[in-house]
């Protein structure tokens, strides 16, 4: 019986407490950031969605093939997702600088703040790989089982996660790689006899990353001024006033421009009989 009450004490005690509200995972409908640009189209959890939506945890955003979409996190990173492409965003705390992203499919450039919390992190993960920098600009692309990662500014890190295939003995199947600026790594299903090593982006592949994910800002709607009645009564007012003035000057140039006609009769002053 004491064993009993000991352990119906234990659970009360745990229910009462605010630990399972600590360690409880993240729960949609806490504030990331919000959608800053895009190109349709592209959907949020599988709805339309436009620039200045908010963007919250465990959002999902998808593009489609003509579709980009450009979001800004609450403490200044900025994430440009290319089209055919699925991010999920899994946390997101501005004032701890703890980022969770995850990525099943197409691309994505991340510009991140410069990491300066305990314990901050802004990781990315794929089905075969972690990546996790302290504050830089790079791209991740996933696709047919591969990962691909470039570094433009600062310093990556990819974590290969475990099922790659090993066709020799590399030992440094599961180990970190490091990418500097300008460098780059591929994580494939097919181990490479040396292991997941870093390597010299080439010119067009950096190039071609950047312009599969930029995502241009478009020209702002028309205003309420633009498209009332009231200011097409104007613009065509001014265009009739521009027209009437062109047609007088016209006019009065080709009017002024005649030769003179010789005159009737006897000037003023000259006497008739001297008039031809």
């Amino acid at each position: 019986m004491d064993n009993l009450k000991s352990l119906i004490a234990g659970v009360l005690c745990l229910l009462l407490s605010p630990l399972p509200a600590l360690c409880a995972p993240p729960v949609a409908g806490q504030r990331a950031g919000q959608i800053n640009a895009l190109i349709p189209a592209v959907t949020k959890n599988e709805q339309a969605t436009k620039a200045k939506d908010e963007l919250d945890w465990n959002d999902l955003l998808k593009t489609a093939a003509s579709g980009r979409v450009r979001a800004g996190l609450d403490d200044g990173s900025i994430l440009s997702v290319g089209s055919n492409s699925e991010l999920r965003v899994l946390q997101h705390d501005a004032a701890s600088q703890q980022t969770s992203l995850e990525m099943n499919a197409g691309r994505l450039r991340s510009k991140v703040v410069k990491i300066t919390q305990p314990n901050g992190k802004f990781e990315v993960h794929t089905p075969n790989a972690v990546i996790g920098v302290i504050g830089t600009d790079f791209y991740v692309e996933y696709g047919n089982n591969k990962t691909t990662v470039i570094c433009y500014t600062g310093v990556v890190t990819v974590t290969p996660l475990g099922g790659a295939h090993a066709s020799n003995n590399a030992s440094n199947a599961g180990n970190p790689v490091t990418l500097a600026a300008g460098q780059m790594v591929e994580i494939t299903t097919e181990l490479p006899p040396g292991g997941y090593q870093s390597q010299p982006t080439p010119g067009d592949m950096q190039r071609a990353s950047i312009e599969s994910t930029d995502v241009p800002n478009l020209p702002p709607p028309a205003t309420a001024g633009l498209t009332s009645s009231w200011h097409w009564v104007a613009l065509l007012g001014a265009f009739a006033g521009a027209a009437i003035g062109l047609t007088y000057a016209v006019d009065r140039g080709t009017t002024t421009g005649q030769p003179r006609q010789p005159q009737t009769g006897c000037p003023v002053g000259v006497p008739k009989n001297q008039c031809n």
